[in-house]
């Protein structure tokens, strides 16, 4: 594991725990030549999950483009990167349990708003705004009224 500080290639395990989610191991480390430490997270590997798009086509799932697109409609908002982090693992770990292999992009996309929903609004109308597509202020004015 490369230092994130110093790009150093060799550190040492200073601490070592499950994470609070279950399914991964958290790992505190401390780089062997400028002392920094930092956090690692290791997760099981397993069979690699397929997204299908709504056009047929499929891509190999990647958890940074969920984080992101989900880090965006949290922006400026009271959320922590961690919560959002915790919000992925939920969703990989319902898909695990159901022993899905492919997932089309809508139900990912629902997984999504279900969750963002309980956390916050602002960040769940952001995330469906873009992920339902709205076309005019109705379809906006509709999402708005569910939240009631």
């Amino acid at each position: 594991m490369r230092c994130p500080s110093c790009g150093y290639a060799e550190s040492k395990v200073v601490d070592s725990r499950p994470s609070e989610d279950g399914a991964s191991i958290r790992r505190r480390r401390e780089c062997l030549d400028c002392g920094r430490r930092f956090t690692t997270y290791e997760r099981l590997g397993d069979n690699p999950l397929v997204i299908v798009k709504s056009d047929g086509s499929s891509e190999a799932y990647n958890r940074e483009k969920l984080f992101r697109g989900v880090l965006i409609a949290c922006a400026k908002r009271p959320i922590s990167s961690e919560q959002i982090a915790i919000l992925i693992d939920d969703i990989e770990l319902e898909l695990r349990n159901d022993m899905r292999s492919e997932i089309k992009s809508k139900d990912l996309g629902e997984m999504v708003l279900a969750r963002l929903r309980k956390l916050d609004d602002v960040a769940y109308v952001r995330f469906a705004s873009v992920y339902k597509d709205f076309q005019n202020i109705e379809e906006f004015a509709t999402a708005l009224e569910g939240l009631d």
